[in-house]
């Protein structure tokens, strides 16, 4: 379903996958960097939409203000920030008494982040958090169980800076790192997918260890 959300810029332009479980918290997908042509429709993103909704998940995927029918101007994270917490309470708003999901790649999950930090989550997953790109220092762990996929030949995020920051965040935090996989995943779109769909339905019993996993 393609609809326009209200948001604090103007319209939000969305696209709404319906989940089979009607008990399962809704997620809201958060896209990379608008000036860098990072839209909802990023394959990452996508890709990310459709594991969370094989997991029984209704699923909202939204173009930040400024980007194809949303309106507004990028504003550098703040206003983002904005526009994902006005999707989510949308999306509270659409399914009552259910609890949110946030995800996001590359700027994105910087925004989820943001968005973490005043908006109570079920879960948080970020995919390749632009660490040394923007001021990741203020912002803290949920609270609530947070996947971190990183690619360890990403060609745009450190993955080491990735690594050293996921270490020092709480015990709960787990970190997928993926061996030759670059930023935009090409070719292992599948695999995402595969680790998404297993944190969230809980049947990899190594996704359920809290701290540190390396994936071969």
């Amino acid at each position: 379903m393609k609809l326009l959300i209200d948001g604090p810029a103007g319209a939000l332009q969305a696209e709404v996958l319906e989940g089979s479980d009607a008990t399962a918290p809704f997620a809201v997908v958060c896209h990379p960097h608008p000036l860098m042509g990072g839209t909802m429709d990023n394959k990452v993103v996508t890709t990310a939409a459709r594991a969370l909704q094989s997991a029984g998940m209704p699923t909202i995927r939204f173009n930040f203000r400024g980007v194809g029918q949303s309106a507004g101007a990028y504003d550098g994270g703040a206003g983002e920030t904005l526009d994902a917490l006005s999707v989510a309470r949308w999306g509270s708003a659409r399914w009552p008494g259910r609890s949110v999901v946030l995800a996001g790649f590359s700027f994105g999950a910087y925004i989820a982040l943001r968005a973490a930090q005043v908006l109570p989550v079920a879960r948080l997953i970020t995919i390749a958090p632009p660490l040394g790109r923007f001021d990741f220092a203020a912002l803290v762990a949920p609270g609530a169980p947070w996947l971190v996929i990183q690619g360890e030949a990403d060609e745009v995020v450190d993955s080491e800076a990735v690594r050293n920051w996921a270490e020092g965040m709480p015990a709960g935090v787990r970190l997928v790192m993926l061996p030759g996989v670059g930023h935009f995943f090409h070719g292992r779109l599948t695999e995402l997918r595969e680790r998404i769909r297993q944190e969230i339905r809980g049947d990899d019993a190594s996704m359920r260890r809290p701290g540190q996993e390396s994936i071969p």
